[in-house]
């Protein structure tokens, strides 16, 4: 069985009811069916019942169950939601594992990617800035530096998942611009970057073309992070929604700008730069505790409420942006918008600024300025207790179920029913058993 063309005809729906679309905008409808003969004629034609156009539909083998499948159906924004409801209530009666997922009011939680891919849905609805410039950015009068930002954020719009991420021809200003930062900024690593950063950054220099006359590509760093850590940088072409931002970082993917400041003030910038995203984010993604612990955040904010997503987008400023670290019997710096900035990276280890032990309860709700230095900074004790305060905090969000990332196929697994729940307990317990093996083998090996 599966959600061919072919079984779409038979249904009586004509092709022209899938096509593609971003889906981010649309009613998304999930269930499980039983492989059976005329079944999943049977649940389409009751959209065709009631008169639902579908804009997609895409299936796969149900994780729990070898007998099932897992579909996933879209309705435009704007369908009617009565009808909609219906439906739901007929499929419930043959199905599994119904929900509504969306921005309509029928949905139970709001839409999220659910395989790696789907991040193509949103990357290109950017909030600010890219090829957009304020009237306050130092490079709004120059008509050079506004065009040459239109040519590469051009590369992130036009991206897709499974591409080679297209390279950048940097120009002089723009290598000029980048060496003064990467400069000032090396020059304060060693007194103030935590161990991690300390640890890789000379690794990135000699694998990745960092370098004060070399602005590195993306693609080669995103080869260096896959090896490290399973993570991959992901083109962007402005600041996206906070939603869609750390919904990213559940797939152990890190949207990054290729533009640069504009040379006129190369120490100051109001927006995320390639030197904000190579010099201060790509190196902690390199650490595998760090790189948890970021996914964390990630997997809680999918299909959280906006509430919670700004709770979530509140406790991932004060670390992976702004956060300290205990380290011995000092404290460094592992948040990426302070080792991208020379100035605040020497304030935050002074006395001037308020320094307290990460609670993710309590920067959940903690107000910050965005245009100058923090008053404030979290101090983590470790980028592991920092995942399991995560975890703790995330069991506390308001989401009608619990998932599970898989990286085999990289995609999400709502665990919605005791067989999914059984299925992921039995690879967990294989993975245990491996574990045990390699102990005690280990063991007999020191005797």
């Amino acid at each position: 069985m599966s959600a061919s063309s072919s079984s779409a005809d038979s249904t009586g729906l004509s092709l022209s009811h899938f096509l593609e679309s971003d889906g981010v905008d649309a009613t998304l409808i999930t269930f499980s069916l039983v492989n059976s003969v005329g079944a999943l004629k049977n649940c389409l034609d009751l959209f065709a019942k009631y008169d639902i156009d579908l804009s997609r539909i895409d299936s796969k083998p149900s994780p729990s169950d070898r007998s099932a499948y897992d579909f996933n159906v879209e309705a435009p924004l704007g369908a009617d939601e009565d009808r909609i409801k219906q439906v739901v209530e007929e499929l419930k009666k043959t199905c599994t594992s119904v929900h509504v997922i969306g921005r309509s009011s029928l949905a139970r939680v709001p839409w999220y990617p659910q395989k790696i891919a789907d991040l193509d849905k949103f990357t290109h609805k950017t909030l600010a800035y890219g090829s957009e410039l304020a009237a306050d950015h130092p490079g709004f009068t120059d008509e050079a530096y506004r065009r040459r930002r239109l040519e590469i954020t051009a590369i992130a719009a036009n991206y897709k998942h499974g591409q080679e991420i297209p390279r950048v021809s940097y120009n002089e200003s723009e290598i000029q611009t980048w060496g003064q930062v990467y400069t000032r900024l090396r020059s304060l690593y060693n007194t103030h970057a935590c161990k991690q950063h300390r640890h890789v950054f000379p690794l990135l220099e000699r694998y990745c073309g960092y370098g004060p006359d070399n602005i590195p590509q993306l693609q080669d760093v995103s080869n260096f992070l896959k090896e490290c850590t399973g993570w991959s940088l992901r083109p962007v072409s402005g600041l996206l929604t906070p939603r869609d931002f750390l919904n990213g970082l559940a797939f152990r993917v890190f949207h990054s700008t290729q533009y640069i400041r504009h040379h006129s003030r190369p120490f100051y910038t109001p927006e995320p730069d390639v030197c904000h995203e190579l010099l201060g984010h790509v190196p902690l993604f390199s650490d595998p505790e760090f790189a948890d612990f970021s996914q964390e955040i990630g997997i809680a904010s999918l299909g959280a409420s906006d509430e919670d997503i700004e709770k979530l987008a509140s406790c991932y400023w004060f670390t992976v942006e702004f956060g300290l670290c205990n380290e011995d019997d000092s404290v460094k710096v592992f948040g990426a918008g302070l080792l991208s900035s020379f100035g605040e990276l020497e304030y935050s280890l002074t006395d001037v600024p308020v320094k307290v032990p990460f609670d993710p309860f309590k920067a959940a709700t903690t107000k910050y300025p965005i245009t100058e230095y923090q008053p404030l900074y979290f101090v983590a004790k470790s980028f592991n207790a920092a995942k399991r305060q995560m975890r703790e905090f995330a069991r506390t969000l308001q989401r009608p179920f619990d998932v599970y990332y898989n990286p085999l196929t990289q995609s999400i697994q709502v665990l919605d029913s005791p067989q999914k729940i059984a299925m992921l307990s039995a690879q967990i317990q294989s993975q245990l058993a491996l574990l045990t093996h390699a102990l005690v083998s280990y063991g007999d090996r020191q005797k």
